[in-house]
């Protein structure tokens, strides 16, 4: 288990926070489900990622290459997150000021390091879109931006692994939500990924 604080469940009032999973791009991307955890208003919400296992944090690592400022009272900030798989939407704004003074200072290209949460939109013409609700935002330097890539695709392809042999409650939701999704694309995406990167 990681023993770096921001993966450690911290408690939020009587929750205990989630851990922050290690997540390729073209991972999240294929998330079509997202679900309460409790009837509390704050209990957390996840997203079922398809190898089967819920997310209600995650971190990546991958390089910034646009932001954007939008709207006048409530501004909040967009940017592009591009990891070896594909391209990450996240977002900042008033209710994470925090957040959104980091990434206010960070001018593309630079490699960045995300903690967030994952939120999944439903547009009125049936598509799905993903973003990430930035918590925390850091420019990183290269290893650290190819040391998480080894850590994304160790864990995509033990839930992968997981998948294949599973009967958890997760996994069998997977396989409902995800009836057409073969998991075995991610453990592709996961070994181009580590191709990518030269240690």
């Amino acid at each position: 288990m990681s023993t770096n604080p921001r993966d450690m469940p911290r408690r939020e009032g009587a929750f205990e926070r989630e851990p922050a999973r290690r997540v390729f791009a073209s991972e999240l991307r294929e998330c079509r489900y997202q679900f309460k955890e409790g009837e509390d208003e704050k209990s957390p919400t996840f997203v079922l990622l398809p190898t089967g296992e819920r997310s209600n944090r995650i971190f990546i690592v991958g390089t910034l290459t646009e932001k954007s400022r939008q709207g006048e009272q409530n501004i909040f900030y967009r940017g592009r997150v591009v990891d070896p798989t594909g391209t990450f939407f996240v977002m900042a704004g008033s209710y994470q000021p925090e957040a959104m003074q980091q990434l206010a200072r960070i001018e593309p290209p630079q490699f960045v390091a995300v903690i967030g949460k994952p939120n999944l939109y439903q547009k009125p013409d049936g598509a799905f879109m993903n973003s990430v609700r930035i918590e925390s935002i850091t420019v990183v330097d290269k290893d650290t931006r190819d040391l998480w890539v080894l850590d994304a695709a160790k864990q995509t392809l033990d839930r992968v692994d997981s998948f294949n042999a599973g009967t958890a409650p997760d996994v069998i939701k997977a396989k409902e939500q995800y009836p057409t999704i073969d998991p075995a694309v991610f453990r592709r995406a996961a070994y181009d990924a580590l191709a990518q990167i030269k240690m």
